[in-house]
């Protein structure tokens, strides 16, 4: 059915698609620096003063998202923004940890003579008790209020004080759903400033919890400033994690938030994206290193001209190098390419043959709807009060943990996923009336609603589409019946097309320090949430779907060996060389 010419012709196109891409890298642009001082920044009152890290933390030691000590915390900030900024108030619901709470933003603006904006965000909550470190953003904050309040500055300087950062980023996502009043340039979102150890890298994280990634210039502003106060290099992420990350975009900080809306944000953190402990040690030096290096990117900024790059970028980095989100696309689309023709092809001799194709069309759509079913039940957790909380971002593993109701959901996952096969490999058999499939046509149908699918995911995200590829080829290979393929080997191939989604979860399980099981429930939570599209859960729904269903026909055509060829006539198809009448045996393979 599938001829092999069509296969090797499309491939021709990929070299093109590469070379293009090749001549698109360009520089990643400098980063903006200052020659000012930073010592405004006093690091010892900052870590032990009247609002001090120390003094907040014995103050405030229970800061659960919502709470009496939240809402304390949020009046103690608004006190002291007071004097030197226009301060306001927002109150709404949202989706914590401890479930559907009302919490609180304080937002400090000190007008400037530019309408471009700086702003500086960091939450109040914590999970546990006393969560110290923690608590080391909201203190650099007031810190930073003080020294910039005396300060003449162009741009204008907006403060951000937020509730639900603790797991879920709601005050983060609320904010910058309204943010307005002038253009944002950059938004440094302040996590663990204070503990004693430095924890894995990168220390400035770009990555968003929509498409695309804070803009390399913040990033690296932010990085330089870094390198100058402490000394630290702030460390970058692989190649591969970074497609990991565009593809899947899911983040630990409150700068995913802020990108998902559209805003150049980017965390600094010296925990990197984990979570600190809530009895972690904290050091007053590096509260004072790390709010100097909020002070002196907060200078540099104010300082550069406005930058020409988009607010969010969609590109990755390599070798001080950018490559665009277009040219990943051109390549995508090219390594589909082939895939695509070659199952368009067959299906077209298939159908001059007189098969039916439209069965099998329901039937390969009708592989996805057990993890549809799947889907629309993790949807159904929280109105139906089966999951207390399910925050709209990830959260860390010990905020959330996954307790023996949480397995028990994973379980009811799996058996709807599993009987829903059950189901579809009765309507199968129904489709062929008892018999194994005939022909092509079903291997034909499932590639090519795999191939239209990803493409549909190339159009959204070309990232998120390039974990497919791999899939579709190998499938192709697996269900081609010219290559005659055990079925153990089929299945292989089947099983290695799955290897760019088992490398991303392994990527985030290190990144968020996970294990397999905690990164299924955080993948329960996410969908549960609402935080991942039905777009994109119905298009991986379907791509799974048409996987199940080329184990299926695999399975099916294995367990029922074609007949061997017997030839009747001779003729071009019959003859196999000279002598083949008589005399010498047919090389013909039978």
């Amino acid at each position: 059915m599938f001829d092999p010419r069509i296969y090797r012709a499309a491939l021709v196109p990929i070299l093109l698609a590469v070379g293009i891409a090749a001549f698109s890298l360009r520089p990643e642009p400098p980063a903006a620096t200052t020659a000012l001082a930073t010592d405004a920044f006093n690091g010892t009152r900052a870590f032990s003063g009247p609002l001090g890290l120390t003094t907040l933390a014995a103050e405030y030691p229970d800061r659960r998202p919502g709470s009496d000590g939240d809402g304390a915390l949020a009046d103690l900030v608004r006190e002291t923004l007071a004097p030197g900024f226009q301060v306001s108030t927002h109150r709404f619901f949202a989706q914590t940890i401890d479930g559907r709470r009302q919490l609180e933003t304080v937002v400090g603006v000190r007008q400037g003579l530019s309408p471009q904006r700086i702003v500086v965000l960091a939450h109040r909550d914590a999970a546990a008790s006393p969560a110290t470190a923690d608590l080391s953003g909201t203190a650099a904050l007031l810190e930073l209020a003080h020294d910039i309040s005396g300060r003449a500055l162009s741009k204008t300087i907006v403060l951000v004080s937020t509730s639900g950062g603790s797991g879920g980023d709601a005050g983060a996502a609320d904010w910058a759903g309204q943010a307005a009043g002038g253009p944002v340039e950059a938004v440094i979102v302040l996590g663990d400033l204070a503990s004693d150890h430095t924890g894995p890298k990168p220390l400035v994280v770009p990555w968003g919890a929509g498409r695309g990634l804070a803009p390399s210039f913040v990033e690296r502003t932010v990085g330089t400033a870094l390198m100058t106060e402490t000394g630290e290099d702030a460390g970058g992420t692989p190649v591969l994690d970074q497609f990991a990350r565009l593809a899947v975009p899911v983040t630990l900080g409150e700068q995913g938030a802020a990108v998902a809306a559209g805003l150049p944000a980017v965390l600094l953190s010296a925990s990197g994206e984990r979570d600190v402990p809530a009895n972690a040690p904290v050091s007053s030096t590096n509260l004072e290193g790390y709010g100097r290096t909020v002070l002196r990117t907060i200078l540099a900024l104010d300082a550069a001209p406005v930058p020409s790059s988009d607010v969010v970028a969609r590109e990755l980095s390599t070798a001080d190098k950018l490559v665009p989100e277009w040219a990943i696309t051109l390549v995508i689309a090219a390594l589909i390419l082939p895939v695509l023709l070659t199952a368009a092809d067959g299906l077209a001799r298939v159908r001059r043959r007189g098969e039916r194709l439209t069965p099998w069309l329901l039937w390969a759509l009708a592989c996805s709807v057990p993890f549809l079913l799947a889907v629309g039940l993790a949807r159904l957790l929280v109105p139906l009060k089966l999951l207390h909380a399910a925050p709209p971002a990830v959260v860390g593993s010990g905020t959330l943990p996954l307790d023996g109701g949480g397995l028990g959901l994973l379980a009811a996952e799996a058996l709807v996923v599993v009987l829903g096969l059950l189901g579809v490999r009765l309507a199968r058999r129904w489709l062929s009336g008892g018999e194994p499939p005939a022909g092509g046509a079903p291997a034909g149908i499932l590639l090519i609603v795999a191939c239209l699918t990803t493409i549909g995911v190339l159009i959204v995200n070309p990232f998120a589409a390039a974990l497919a590829v791999p899939m579709l080829h190998l499938s192709l290979l697996a269900l081609a019946p010219e290559l005659r393929l055990r079925r153990a080997a089929a299945l292989v191939l089947l099983a290695l097309g799955l290897i760019p989604l088992v490398l991303v979860a392994l990527s985030y399980g290190q990144a968020f320090s996970l294990g397999l099981l905690q990164i299924a429930w955080s993948s329960l939570l996410l969908v549960a949430s609402g935080a991942v599209g039905l777009g994109s859960l119905v298009a991986w729904s379907i791509l799974l779907g048409c996987l199940a269903g080329a184990v299926a026909a695999i399975v099916s055509r294995q367990a029922h060996p074609r007949e061997q060829l017997v030839v009747t006539v001779r003729g071009p198809l019959g003859y196999a060389g000279p002598g083949s009448l008589g005399g010498t045996s047919s090389t013909l393979r039978r």
